[in-house]
């Protein structure tokens, strides 16, 4: 049913995401230059390896994070327009609408069993830790919240979790980590 959901949601919405997508591209391309698209291995279910693909919001080169991250790239993160390509990686089978945000597969052999147990179901373009703190969380919250969702797994949850987004994204919270635009990397 969840799979169901997702390629419905995504197949309804597609004329105005593909609208949307190719605005937000020819600005990535005017204010960014090329590529468009950001492209990283993220780990998905059982750990499985896959290509995420955002919208790039820094440039190329230049520095820190911070430095590299335009007026214009806090905007697509902001709204989270940045993350409108995802929606492909959810048609492949890749990724959901909800689950636990996939992360870099460099991460994986730093897991402990317990925040491991996140790679037992989909990961998602929302989950329940972004609707909680987004990137204000600490990495120990966030895999409490990942564990919580896999846990309590429900039709109704991810509904609440897709509506709760939209408020959140909306009011713009937790969109970095304190002073820094990006999560610290997890370190195990």
């Amino acid at each position: 049913m969840k799979r169901l959901f997702d390629v419905l949601m995504v197949v309804l919405l597609s004329p105005l995401v593909f609208v949307l997508s190719f605005v937000v591209a020819c600005l990535v391309y005017l204010f960014l230059g090329r590529p468009v698209f950001f492209i990283q291995k993220r780990s998905g279910r059982g750990g499985k390896a896959f290509n995420l693909v955002k919208f790039r919001t820094m440039k190329a080169s230049g520095g820190s994070d911070a430095q590299r991250l335009t007026r214009f790239g806090r905007f697509l993160r902001a709204s989270s327009l940045d993350e409108l390509p995802q929606l492909w990686n959810v048609l492949k089978g890749d990724m959901s609408l909800v689950g636990p945000r996939p992360l870099p597969v460099e991460y994986l052999s730093r897991y402990s069993p317990f925040q491991m147990r996140r790679h037992e179901v989909l990961p998602g373009i929302t989950g329940w830790a972004q609707v909680h703190g987004r990137n204000e969380l600490d990495w120990e919250d966030k895999f409490r919240y990942d564990v919580e969702y896999v846990d309590n797994w429900s039709f109704l949850l991810d509904l609440r979790i897709l509506f709760m987004t939209v408020k959140e994204v909306v009011l713009r919270r937790g969109i970095s980590h304190g002073a820094e635009p990006t999560m610290s990397e997890f370190l195990g």
